[in-house]
């Protein structure tokens, strides 16, 4: 078959690049092994740690020889840092996909005795995912169709005596995308804001939980609920999907019965 004559010239000539923030996550490295199945890409990893990102990178080369890979360590909490760092990322061109995957699973007894902890957890959760956002969408909002997609947690849907310093960094982030998504509408862009709100994840950071036999969702699963719903577009991705139904009933419970639950 023809291509279409309006089909842009970067799709024919030039593979899709992706961005990703916070690359050695789990979730991460499992979203990246099915995007380079659909055919070489120009990929940028972005992560805290060398070795690690390199492990990564080796992986994925491995699997799809022909992409081309690129690493890049960063300072997550520092400004300048991420300006520079999602100023080299898009150097060469405006990425097709960026993915914001980067956070850490906070112990609440820790955050609620050590403020010290607590603003740490905030700030890696919430506001550092936020800032590689906006710094990302500096670059993207006008050069055409793009998906900038965040990864945020149902724990971010109600406030939990459990969870609730990594829940409301997560809060913040559905905040800060419908905010982004109504400016981008506003300025008729073409960028995506896609929110993934994952469950309860098997992944090194969930260790603990499964030794103390929590059932939690195959990360492989959450990956391909996140690759099936970017490429569709959604504004928001529960993953797995039953989650949307379980914290539409969490979020709809009265205060009198919801603070008799130790949940």
């Amino acid at each position: 078959m023809k291509p279409s004559d309006s089909q842009p010239a970067q799709t024919l000539s030039q593979p899709r690049r992706i961005v990703i923030v916070g690359a050695t996550s789990a979730i991460a490295e499992h979203c990246a092994r099915l995007w380079i199945q659909d055919g070489a890409v120009d990929l940028m990893l972005i992560g805290r740690n060398d070795e690690r990102l390199r492990r990564v990178a080796d992986d994925l080369a491995v699997r799809s020889p022909a992409s081309r890979i690129e690493c890049l360590r960063a300072d997550f909490s520092d400004d300048a840092a991420i300006e520079r760092a999602v100023a080299t990322a898009c150097a060469r061109g405006k990425p097709d996909v960026v993915l914001i995957a980067h956070g850490v699973l906070p112990d609440q007894a820790a955050c609620q005795a050590d403020l010290h902890a607590c603003h740490n957890a905030l700030a890696i959760n919430g506001i550092s995912p936020a800032l590689f956002a906006e710094a990302f969408v500096s670059h993207m909002h006008s050069a055409g169709p793009a998906s900038l997609v965040l990864i945020g947690s149902v724990a971010g849907d109600r406030g939990r005596q459990s969870n609730y310093v990594y829940g409301s960094a997560k809060g913040l982030l559905d905040r800060y995308a419908q905010g982004l998504r109504h400016r981008l509408a506003l300025g008729r862009s073409s960028l995506k804001v896609i929110l993934v709100k994952p469950g309860p994840t098997a992944t090194p950071m969930t260790a603990h939980l499964v030794a103390q036999g929590q059932s939690l969702a195959p990360v492989e699963a959450v990956a391909q609920a996140i690759s099936t719903g970017v490429a569709q577009g959604r504004a928001v991705i529960y993953a797995p999907g039953k989650w949307r139904i379980i914290m539409l009933v969490i979020r709809c419970l009265p205060s009198m019965i919801f603070h008799r639950l130790k949940i």
